[in-house]
């Protein structure tokens, strides 16, 4: 089902969110290991993705132009300046802990490359193991959020999944308009592209290097571009 992915993420966030009520003080070294851990099994999820491409050279090039456009475009600055701008207006009413529960946990698990990837993977491919990476990440951090921010993160499991959830819908409506040739061509590269991508995410959840994923999202556009103008030459 099409939408098993984006279920799974929220349910994962919803039980997560229960746990954290119950347990307040979780380990500091607990939550480096665990998070650690979830980070490599990302990075080798996009590690994987990637070794899928058959024609690299339009991986390169499509992160190449998407970085550029998205740099330029500032949609990493642009995301941010938008989380801080909702924050200060939820944060200033009444029961301010709920809402801002809700706000951090919304902004983290909907505003990301994973989730739009995932979501397409979905939807494309009908493959949800990104977004079944992605619920297990998001389900740790929901304990975490919940047991400092209160019963505000459960909700944040809506926006989830009516986001990934459309996202997925309309992905399932492109095969009606592309030739099958060119769109398992797209799906291919894609994968592999926003495996580049997941390998990012992973390695700034280490902490190794801080990666501006969110510019590097034209990239998918950029495939279907290049793709596109291969299939028609």
């Amino acid at each position: 089902m099409v939408l098993t992915g984006t279920i799974v993420n929220g349910l994962a966030i919803i039980v997560a969110s229960l746990i954290g009520l119950l347990v307040r003080n979780i380990p500091e070294q607990m939550k480096t290991t665990i998070m650690q851990a979830l980070a490599l099994a990302v990075v080798v999820l996009g590690i994987g993705m990637t070794l899928k491409s058959e024609q690299f050279l339009i991986v390169i090039g499509s992160l190449v132009l998407g970085g550029i456009i998205g740099e330029k475009l500032d949609l990493e600055g642009g995301l941010n300046r938008l989380g801080a701008w909702i924050e200060t207006k939820v944060g200033t009413k009444e029961n301010g802990s709920v809402a801002k529960g809700f706000v951090t946990a919304t902004l983290i698990y909907v505003v990301g490359a994973m989730a739009i990837l995932g979501a397409l993977d979905s939807g494309l491919r009908g493959d949800h193991s990104v977004l079944f990476t992605k619920s297990m990440l998001d389900g740790f951090s929901a304990i975490i959020f919940t047991s400092t921010l209160g019963i505000g993160v459960i909700f944040s499991a809506i926006p989830v999944i009516l986001y990934q959830g459309g996202i997925a819908l309309l992905a399932t409506q492109i095969n009606q308009f592309v030739p099958e040739v060119l769109m398992n061509t797209f799906i291919t590269e894609m994968t592999a592209t926003g495996g580049v991508m997941i390998v990012a995410i992973g390695l700034n959840i280490l902490g190794m290097i801080h990666i501006r994923v969110a510019n590097l999202l034209p990239s998918i556009l950029v495939v279907a571009g290049l793709v596109t103008a291969l299939y028609l030459i």
